[in-house]
């Protein structure tokens, strides 16, 4: 376990998604996982009911400790909720990790109900944040809002992806899980190439999590010296076994089995 990465994202009392989503991901596929905790959220599998946020120098200061002594081979973010904590994010990021592959997932707000990021801090996100950024990993939704489009098949997500790369990362993946389809087509968009990534979809409702799961495998894969596409398919496998293996936990959307991979061992 030599690889190292360091998640930046919210707590989810429910344990599918946000923080513990990332480090059972992390974990599972073989990294060491770190963390910066951005908000504590009153969760379960039917949403969200109360959400503190974490005071932006205590983000800074969570980054700074982490990257002054264990270091990082990765990032990856989550849940960052004010204008003020992304640019204090950002500016950790630009000030001590230049050159770390960052994976941003920008979780505007959670499916199940409630606001993660105020819709006022959208422009420093763009301008300092996603300027930095290796791969965003937007759904449908979160794309036509960092757009201002909207989507509604595969050609569209396309027209996106390019302009969202005009925003200044190396590569976009949006991901189509929110169009409605027997299959589920992703995206990726790089100034070079794009490439799609087609499955049958998996009929569930125990899919809590599965964006930040992605996500963080990705980030997994990339601190793990992967490039881009095989992290992305690595990916893609993990969390679809994640979904087919589901614990069929709660009474609303149930979270994933992140730790499927244990069962090969």
């Amino acid at each position: 376990m030599k690889s190292r990465v360091l998640v930046i994202a919210g707590s989810d009392s429910s344990g599918g998604a946000g923080l513990q989503a990332d480090i059972k991901t992390v974990s599972a596929l073989g990294a060491y996982a770190t963390s910066a905790v951005t908000m504590v959220t009153v969760q379960d599998t039917n949403g969200i009911s109360g959400i503190h946020e974490i005071p932006p120098h205590v983000v800074s200061g969570q980054i700074s400790a982490v990257l002054s002594d264990i270091g990082t081979d990765a990032i990856k973010t989550g849940a960052l909720g004010s204008q003020d904590t992304i640019h204090a994010v950002a500016m950790e990021i630009e000030r001590l990790a230049q050159g770390v592959p960052l994976v941003v997932d920008p979780i505007l707000a959670a499916t199940g109900g409630g606001t993660l990021m105020d819709r006022n801090a959208l422009g420093v996100f763009k301008a300092e944040l996603v300027l930095q950024a290796d791969l965003i990993t937007p759904n449908i939704h979160e794309a036509e809002i960092l757009s201002g489009s909207e989507i509604t098949c595969v050609a569209d997500m396309k027209r996106m992806g390019e302009r969202l790369l005009t925003l200044g990362p190396q590569a976009v993946l949006i991901t189509g899980g929110h169009l409605k389809s027997d299959h589920v087509t992703d995206v990726l968009m790089t100034l070079d190439e794009t490439i799609e990534f087609s499955s049958p979809r998996i009929q569930t409702r125990h899919d809590h999590g599965t964006g930040c799961t992605l996500a963080s495998a990705i980030a997994t894969g990339l601190a793990q010296h992967m490039s881009v596409v095989p992290a992305i398919e690595r990916a893609r496998d993990y969390v679809r076994e994640a979904l087919v293996t589901a614990p069929g936990l709660g009474r609303g959307r149930g979270p994933l089995n992140h730790m499927h991979v244990l069962n090969d061992r």
